[in-house]
């Protein structure tokens, strides 16, 4: 496929709209003109890429009517949406082009200005986890082993004490870390560090073999915790 392919579907479907349409005019792949309206500009790839995206806010500066055109996305649906969230903060219109006979042009977004809509429950989640979490423990950029939450430093510190003290309530391991949450994160066991322990009453919880590892592959952190006076 060519991105010259592209153009007779695009022309046809905007002169159905009334519009008078010539390719390549200035540094446009192609621009349909209708009465006194605005221009609307269109440029062509055979994939959607950030190249296509910087002529698009290039061609802004000459129409507020500015689509881009490639072909369907295939397969993987995240790309689209993640082009569609794009093209809509950046005010571009999105079109697709599929050439097999009869061929089909879908209008997946028009221009508009952007308006963001704050996500204020997230925004709550956000501010949670950064103050909840105890120093520093990520590196900005880095994946290098999994991520260490307020959540998975609550659970090592709950981890510590049953290490310390054996089977223990979960209200007294509460009430012994800090850690308010002590009962929920026993109870989910998220990471399998935790069970009920066997021949005690109910609500005593112990420590898995794979909660002692667990300890000794964040010892780092554990020992982070107690340098900021965290049980």
């Amino acid at each position: 496929m060519r991105e010259n392919d592209l153009y007779p579907p695009v022309k046809a479907f905007l002169e159905a709209q009334g519009y008078a349409v010539k390719g390549e005019v200035g540094n446009c792949d192609a621009v349909g003109v209708r009465g006194g309206e605005v221009p609307v500009i269109i440029e062509l790839k055979t994939s959607f890429s950030l190249p296509l995206v910087f002529q698009g806010v290039a061609r802004q500066g000459l129409s507020d009517a500015v689509y881009l055109a490639v072909p369907p996305f295939s397969g993987r649906t995240g790309r689209r949406k993640d082009a569609l969230a794009l093209c809509r903060r950046l005010g571009l219109g999105l079109l697709t082009v599929r050439l097999a006979p009869p061929p089909v042009v879908e209008v997946l977004l028009d221009p508009a200005p952007y308006r963001p809509r704050k996500r204020r429950a997230a925004t709550g989640r956000l501010l949670r986890e950064h103050q909840r979490r105890v120093g520093d423990p990520n590196a900005g950029g880095s994946a290098r082993r999994k991520l260490m939450t307020a959540y998975r430093q609550d659970a090592l510190r709950c981890a510590v004490h049953l290490r310390l003290d054996g089977p223990t309530r979960a209200a007294t391991i509460a009430r012994a870390t800090g850690v308010a949450r002590a009962g929920a994160i026993l109870r989910a066991d998220h990471y399998g560090w935790f069970e009920r322990a066997p021949d005690t009453p109910r609500g005593v919880y112990g420590l898995t073999p794979k909660g002692r590892a667990a300890l000794e592959e964040y010892a780092d952190t554990v020992a982070a915790l107690r340098r900021n006076g965290h049980p």
